[in-house]
Order: C-alpha cells, then sequence, then structure tokens
C-alpha cells in the first residue's frame, strides 16, 4: 500500500507548478481528481510532441482523474461542494483571486470544512505590489533574479528547465505532506500558501548575501563563482569534462596524483581555495593544458582512480543512453509512454507502478454518480 492511499485531492492544477505537485500527490498513492475547465488544462496544448500530446501534459498528469467542470453553473458547483465535503486536500493555481470570485475564498472553504488541507499556488504572494499579477515560470526566473545570474558574461539566460515551477511544485508538496502530518495529531487542516517567488527567493540565498555584503557574483557559464578549478576543459580528442575541486585537500590530491605536480599544491598561488579563485586564469590554464593532452579514457581513468569528482558536459540525446537513466512506463490511451522514475527509491521495495494519463474529461460521469448519485 503507497503512504497516502486513502487520501482524495481535489486538483485545480493548470499549467506546470500545481499540476507537479497533484502528480506526486498521486504517485504517492492519494486519489487525484483534476477539475478541468471544459476546453481543458492549458498545458495540454503547448506542443503535440509525444505521439500528439503535449510533453508538459505527458509529465504531469498521470494517475489523476480527469473531470470537466464549469464552476460557473450550479451542477458543477454543486459537484465541487460534494468533493470538497468528502477531500483531505485542495489544491489549486488558478490566476490571484478566480476561486474566491467564483465565491470560494479558501479562508471561507477552510471554515466550513476543518480538516482539509488547502494549498493555494500564486506567483508573489496574498500581499504586496504585485499580489495580483500572474506569473510564469520564465517571468519569475527574470524578477527574481535568477536569470542574472545564468548563462556566460554576454547576457541573461533562462535556465532550460522550467526550475521556478519545479520548486514551487516541490515546496507545495511538501507543505501538503506536513498539512496531512499536522492534522494527524491536531484533527485540524491547514490553510497553506506557496508563492513562485519565495520558492526562487529560498533557492537564491547565496547570490543573495554575496550581493548584500559587497560581492555580487557574475556570470559564468559552467564556472562556479566561488570554488576553482571548478568548471570545463577538453580532453585530448575534443570531449568537455567538467571537474569539482571543492577544498584544498582535493586540490593536493589533484596535483600529487593527476597533473604529477605536487609543488602547486603549495604554491601560494594556489594552495588555498581564496587564491585558486583570485588566480582563476592561472589555475585553470594549469588544468587545461594537463586535460588537453590527454585523451577521454585515460583521463577518466585517472580522475577516478583519485577520488576527482568530474563529469562530462552531455547533450539531451546523450542522456537517453546513459547508464544511470531510470524510466517507468505510464500507459495512456495514446500508448505507452517511458518518463523519467521518481528520484525517491525505497530500499528492498520494486520501482511503483503509476496510473495512465486521462483524456481531458474522462472520469467526469464516473464521478458525478459517485458523488452526487445517478442523478447527478
Amino acid at each position: 500500500m503507497k503512504p497516502l492511499s486513502g487520501t482524495l485531492v481535489v486538483s485545480l492544477d493548470q499549467a506546470v507548478a500545481a499540476p507537479l505537485t497533484a502528480r506526486r500527490l498521486a504517485d504517492a498513492g492519494a486519489r487525484v481528481i483534476k477539475l478541468e475547465r471544459p476546453e481543458g488544462d492549458f498545458a495540454r496544448y503547448y506542443d503535440d510532441v509525444v505521439r500528439g500530446q503535449c510533453t508538459h501534459f505527458v509529465w504531469l498528469n498521470r494517475g489523476k482523474q480527469s473531470v470537466v467542470a464549469d464552476l460557473t453553473k450550479p451542477e458543477d458547483r454543486r459537484l465541487f461542494e460534494a468533493l470538497l465535503a468528502k477531500a483531505d486536500v485542495l489544491l489549486q493555481n488558478l490566476k490571484p483571486g478566480a476561486l474566491a470570485k467564483l465565491g470560494y475564498p479558501t479562508e471561507t472553504l477552510c471554515k466550513q470544512h476543518p480538516r482539509l488541507v488547502c494549498c493555494s499556488i500564486s506567483g508573489y504572494g496574498d500581499s504586496g505590489p504585485y499580489r495580483d499579477r500572474k506569473a510564469y515560470d520564465l517571468l519569475i526566473q527574470a524578477e527574481s533574479g535568477l536569470a542574472s545570474i545564468t548563462g556566460g558574461p554576454e547576457a541573461p539566460a533562462r535556465v532550460g528547465v522550467s526550475v521556478v515551477d519545479i520548486a514551487t511544485g516541490m515546496h507545495a508538496y511538501e507543505a501538503i505532506l506536513e498539512g496531512l502530518i499536522a492534522r494527524g495529531r491536531t484533527g485540524r487542516g491547514a490553510d497553506i500558501r506557496v508563492s513562485m517567488f519565495d520558492s526562487m527567493m529560498e533557492w537564491m540565498a547565496i547570490p543573495m548575501l554575496y550581493a548584500e555584503y559587497g560581492a555580487p557574483q557574475k556570470r559564468l557559464g559552467l564556472t562556479h563563482p566561488t570554488v576553482a578549478p571548478y568548471g570545463v576543459f577538453q580532453s585530448a580528442d575534443g570531449v568537455p569534462i567538467l571537474i569539482s575541486v571543492q577544498n584544498d585537500r582535493e586540490w593536493v590530491v589533484l596535483c600529487n596524483e593527476v597533473l604529477k605536480r605536487p609543488e602547486l599544491a603549495r604554491d601560494p598561488h594556489f594552495a588555498t581555495s581564496p587564491a585558486r579563485t583570485a588566480n582563476r586564469a592561472e589555475t585553470d590554464g594549469v588544468v587545461a593544458r594537463y586535460f588537453a593532452s590527454r585523451p577521454l579514457e585515460l583521463l577518466s581513468r585517472e580522475l577516478e582512480a583519485a577520488q576527482i569528482a568530474f563529469a562530462r558536459v552531455n547533450t539531451v540525446e546523450d542522456i537517453l543512453r546513459h547508464p544511470h537513466l531510470r524510466r517507468v512506463a505510464v500507459a495512456s490511451p495514446w500508448g505507452e509512454f517511458a518518463v523519467p522514475a521518481s528520484p525517491s527509491r525505497f530500499a528492498g521495495e520494486p520501482e511503483p507502478s503509476h496510473g495512465p494519463l486521462p483524456t481531458l474529461g474522462q472520469h467526469t460521469d464516473e464521478v458525478r454518480r459517485e458523488f452526487l448519485g445517478p442523478a447527478g
């Protein structure tokens, strides 16, 4: 039995952040009823890459039941209210104020259903001048300062995945689990608010501290701003290798066992982490010249033997053949899809199975009969 078996989640989720939260709840065994507008979650239509289906929807919506509901219509409002009467969790990321305008402010819902764990995801939270703004991943990457420290020196850049949505969705997931655990002790639910901006501020703590205390970080591409050598170097056969020397002890090992230049470990230009960072061009130059003299296979053996951390700079096509890639099969009306497996594994247990992807409104009639009766 999965940890959240028997938990009912009503989810007004769309786009990425809340759908990810709901999918994690479904993966953990919760029954997730996804209420969609008649036209469906707009993330069904971002693209049609996966056998005519959207990549985002395939990734985020396995194991859910899709119910079409228009909450401006009396019959669908009755269904929503019947669902809430039995729900353990309400999750929503409608545009700011939308649920309240429909007559369902979360404060009221929590009073009416005191055991309900309600989680609302927004761009900027419930107060402040931006509280009513719509917000999407790239907008918050820009607004939060994340883009300003991403990419190379020439210009800010987008992180290559929806990192704000993912961070927010995971923060919401952990907050809901906290709410359910607390309810088990107190019998009371919770009114949880998670904002995309706050989620990024948590992740931006180090750059913020540097900026506040007078040492703002610069964009360095695939180089670490405060550790050296920590960057990409080319092997003799042209393969980009990223190495990370985290401390002075590892620098000594690199000098002695890989570079075969023990004198560098004692040289004041390189002996300490601040010195190596201050003299980054010289530090990187030493490493670059050595790497350029060794083909990938030999270099890999040397780095592994010395236990120096390194990685290839793979393309996405490369990782499709990566020896550590774990995938699970997800059924759907459009065929079976292979998607990345959950990062969390329970030792001694097999890879968990997951429910299929739903078509739009696939479970509407079934859920209406269950919660409203035969005439529902």
